[in-house]
Order: structure tokens, then C-alpha cells, then sequence
């Protein structure tokens, strides 16, 4: 059964991207598969029902062609009505020996996880917010588990871009809610480590055999795809981040947290704010 009428999937050439792309494809929903290298998109044709997946480029890096391609791809989709943000590299620092810090590839890792994702949204949530008021749309980020807990240590701008991430779809969510577009459906993933080219010796040189790391894509894929039919409300979460959602969990109490000061905060700020 197809989860959706039509699904843009951003970080489509490889990885999870890729593997939900086709997932989706395979199961009755028509794909607009999205990423920088054109002969991968070519490629990602021949792996799914012919027709069911149509490709455009784009490097999500170049920040300011986000705007015309948010523009170019809703004329020619306006029935998009799910979205998922999938791009992602994750590279090693090491504070302890500060010289060895190449901070040109450290600020080009916050702009793939985290920027990008901004302009993205901001280019996009027009088309959702006008659709959903005539049905339910989908905004789904792909984001980290090292998010909540940056438990793996050799990687700490990956872990502090998804912990922002995280922070701002939380924030995203409830400007949505108090906008009434009650139909426009936020969802954040969590994956555990998947066995992608995220890992591999190419991205990064200190690992041997690293495209190995984790769950099997396949399971992945599978998992995420029949847990996404589930109709989840405010996340997904497979392997370590399943206990920090559950009711109870780390997460679980911070989000209770959250919505219970955001209110109190927009009280106490409502005084102050000028009035429009």
C-alpha cells in the first residue's frame, strides 16, 4: 500500500535516501528522487518500477539555488505531498589536537546537516502548509540519534549539527500547531548506525571496512518503511532510540517538558512582544 501520493526524497544517489526511495517507489508512491550526481540518478531509474520515480539535481550545498529549485519542483509536482530530507555527511575532529581541526570541512559538514535543512524547509513549507488544508501532508527529517546522546566521541560537529537539528524541528512543529495547519505532519527519524557509505573509507579515511558499521540498510529500510505506515505523531526511532522515545524515556520527558514550558514561556513573554 503506498504511504503517500507523491514523496520528494532529498539525498536520493546512495544510503537510506536511496533504499527509501525505491522502498516507496516499489509500494504505489511516485518518487521525485533528488541529489548532486546525475549518473547515480540515471541509475536509481533502473532500480524501480518504470515511472515511479522521477529525478532532479541539486546540491544542497549551494544554498542559494534552493529557492528557484523549491519553486521549479512545485509547478511541476503540485500533488508533493510528502517530503523527506534525508542529506548527511559525518566526519572525525579530534579538540584534543586542535591543529589536526580542518575547519573548512567542519563548516561544509554543518551546512550538508543542518543549514541545508533550513533553507529546504523554508523553501518548501508554503507548498505543505497550502496543501494540508485540504489534506494531510508530510514533512519527514531524517536526523541522528547522536542527537539526543553524542555517545560516539570522534565525531562531535556531526553530533552537535544533529542535535541542532533536532532542537529546531521541535520548534518547527509547534509554529505549525499554532498556525492551525493541523493536517502538516512533522516527523523525525532516529536511525541507529545503518551500514551506508556514511561510514566507508572514502568519507572517512580512519575507518577500514566502516560501510559495514551498524544495522543492515535492508532492515533499516524495511523497519522505517512499516513504522512510518504507523502514522507516528512526532518521531521514529529504531535500535538505541526506541528506549529514548518510549514513554518514560530521555526523550519522552523532554518533550513533556517542552510542552509544557514553551507555554508558560509565550505567557511570560506575551507582555513584551509589539502588537501586530
Amino acid at each position: 500500500m503506498a504511504l503517500y501520493k507523491k514523496a520528494l526524497v532529498v539525498g536520493a544517489t546512495s544510503g537510506i535516501g536511496e533504499a527509501l526511495a525505491v522502498k516507496l517507489a516499489e509500494t504505489g508512491t511516485h518518487v521525485v528522487a533528488v541529489g548532486r550526481r546525475e549518473e547515480r540518478l540515471q541509475a536509481l531509474l533502473g532500480k524501480a518500477p518504470h515511472g515511479m520515480i522521477s529525478t532532479m539535481v541539486l546540491d544542497i550545498t549551494d544554498l542559494p539555488s534552493i529557492a528557484s529549485f523549491a519553486a521549479a519542483l512545485t509547478a511541476a509536482h503540485p500533488d508533493l505531498d510528502a517530503i523527506v530530507l534525508n542529506s548527511g555527511v559525518q566526519r572525525a575532529f579530534d579538540f584534543g589536537k586542535p591543529e589536526t581541526v580542518d575547519l573548512g570541512t567542519l563548516e561544509l559538514e554543518l551546512k550538508t546537516n543542518y543549514t541545508s535543512y533550513v533553507y529546504l524547509v523554508t523553501a518548501l513549507l508554503p507548498h505543505l502548509q497550502s496543501l494540508s488544508k485540504t489534506k494531510e501532508t508530510y514533512l519527514i527529517l531524517i536526523s541522528a540519534t547522536l542527537g539526543l546522546v553524542p555517545s560516539l566521541v570522534r565525531t562531535p560537529n556531526y553530533n552537535a549539527s544533529k542535535a541542532a537539528l533536532h532542537s529546531y524541528i521541535t520548534t518547527l512543529r509547534q509554529q505549525q500547531i499554532d498556525a492551525g495547519f493541523a493536517q502538516l505532519h512533522i516527523i523525525e527519524v532516529f536511525p541507529p548506525a545503518v551500514q551506508t557509505e556514511l561510514h566507508d573509507t572514502i568519507h572517512q579515511p580512519d575507518l577500514v571496512g566502516g560501510d559495514s558499521l551498524g544495522m543492515p540498510l535492508a532492515a533499516f529500510t524495511n523497519e522505517l518503511f512499516t513504522k512510518l505506515g504507523a502514522d507516528p505523531k512526532l518521531f521514529v526511532g529504531i535500535g538505541p532510540a526506541e528506549a529514548l522515545i518510549a514513554e518514560g524515556g530521555l526523550e519522552y520527558q523532554r518533550q513533556k517538558l517542552f510542552e509544557t514550558q514553551q507555554i508558560q514561556v509565550k505567557a511570560a513573554l506575551s507582555k513584551f512582544l509589539k502588537k501586530k
